[in-house]
Order: structure tokens, then sequence, then C-alpha cells
């Protein structure tokens, strides 16, 4: 991978991270049409990955500062409530990452087809949220918050948009545009983190060489990050308008290209 293409594909990966279109579904696109083996992209979409989390600390800085400040209290407040949820919404993908990480990696070298598929369901998840009638809940309960992580856990198929699942399943659920999206961003914070400190940790103690050299993976992470910024706030504005049926649009169209283009390349 040049820097150019790192750039490139990190670009997309700040872009399609906070969008529902599917950041992984792109990448392994990107990863096609540029020749990448899997172990490239997955190491490089680790990376990237970090950044889009990092453009989310920054964005929601003073909401995450609330919480921390709520949660060292040490009282069953309203702060210590919600990250409770957080965390509760983040059982299944920790099931997922300890028991079952070797075999959701296989995904990633999986090529268009998959790809393809999990965009048409994104698609189809993005427009029945469009069309759902809103009941506008006061907050995310509980049972909610265990449902929508059970949701990030599917979303870990290349080409179904995390938060693309997430917020459909919170708006099916009859909750707020402005919380399910802030709550579906910030419950990726830690299980992204944690992929990359074990990954990290493969690289630097466990005698494991990065496929790809440190210049290439700081030029995509700085492009992931600055694109990450730009994309996170816009999301935010964009739920609250309720316009995601025009993402739902464009999955479909991509989810075709890739599913044509399984055939060619």
């Amino acid at each position: 991978m040049s820097i150019f293409e790192a750039i490139l594909l990190g670009i997309v990966q700040g872009l399609t991270e906070f969008l529902p279109v599917s950041s992984s579904g792109h990448l392994t696109i990107g990863a096609v049409l540029f020749g990448l083996n899997g172990e490239e992209n997955l190491s490089f979409a680790i990376v990237v990955h970090a950044a889009t989390v990092l453009s989310t600390l920054v964005i929601l800085w003073s909401e995450i500062w609330k919480l921390l400040q709520g949660l060292f209290k040490f009282r069953w407040n309203e702060e210590t409530q919600y990250i409770g949820k957080i965390l509760f919404s983040m059982i299944p993908i920790l099931i997922i990452g300890l028991f079952f990480k070797e075999t959701v990696e296989q995904f990633f070298g999986s090529g268009l087809l998959l790809v393809g598929c999990c965009l048409l369901l994104t698609a189809a998840l993005l427009s029945f949220a469009y069309f759902a009638k809103p009941r506008q809940k006061e907050n995310i309960g509980w049972k909610n918050a265990f449902v929508i992580g059970l949701a990030q856990t599917i979303a870990v198929l290349p080409g179904l948009s995390r938060s693309g699942a997430t917020i459909s399943t919170g708006l099916l659920l009859g909750n707020k545009k402005e919380q399910v999206a802030k709550f579906s961003f910030l419950m990726v914070l830690i299980p992204i983190l944690g992929e990359a400190l074990l990954d990290g940790k493969k690289i630097l103690f466990d005698g494991v060489s990065a496929p790809l050299s440190p210049l290439v993976l700081l030029a995509g992470f700085t492009a992931a990050f600055l694109t990450g910024c730009i994309a996170c706030k816009w999301m935010l504005s964009i739920v609250k308008k309720g316009k995601l049926i025009y993402f739902a649009v464009y999955c479909a169209i991509v989810g075709v290209a890739a599913i044509v283009g399984n055939f060619f390349f």
C-alpha cells in the first residue's frame, strides 16, 4: 500500500465510519480495487478505526466529560446509569471478541459478494427506520441498550454498517434520534480501543510483524481522524433531520455494484 492509497482509504474510513454506509465494506472494496491482501487490509482497518475513535472523543468530548464527572461522584445518578447502559450494550460484542475473534477476521477476506449482500441489508434497515412511526421515548432503557448492542455485534460483518444498524435499531425501538446517534457513537469506543490494544500488543510484545510501514499507517490514521471529525458532527445533524433514506439508496446502489463486481475481480 502506498502513502497515497493510505490517505485515500483513510478518508473513506473517516467518512464511512459515522455515515451509515459501512466503513468495513468500503475498506474491503478499496482493498480489492488496490489489490491489498487480507493481512494488510485488517492491519490498516485496525489503525483507521482507532483514528475514528479519537475523532469521536474530540467531537463528543463535552458529553463524555459530563458522563465522567457524574461517574466520579460515585452515586447512582443519570450519568452513572448511562455509562452502565453503554457497558451493558457491549456484552454481546465482548463475547464475540473473546471467543470468535478469528472467525470474524476471516470474513474480511470473503470478497465483494458478502459486502454487497450486507450493504443491501443496511439499505433495508435504514429504509425500515425511515418509514417507522416514531414513538420518541425520553430515554434509552436497559433492554433497548442491549438490543442495540446485539445490532452492533451483527454489524461486525463487512458491509453491514455499524452506525446504520445501531441507529436504525434504536429508532425502530422508538428512541429519539439525537439520543440514538450519540449512544451509537459512544458505545463503540471501548470495543474498538480494546481491539487496537490487543493487536498492538501482538506487534510490540509477541513478535508479530506489521505488514505495513509506520509511515503508511500514520498517513491513513491522520486522514481518517480529520475526516472522521467532520463526518461525526455531520452525522449527528443528519440523524436529527431524519434523512437516512438517502443513505439507504446509496447502500443499495453500492451493494448491487459490489455483487456485480464480485464476478469481475
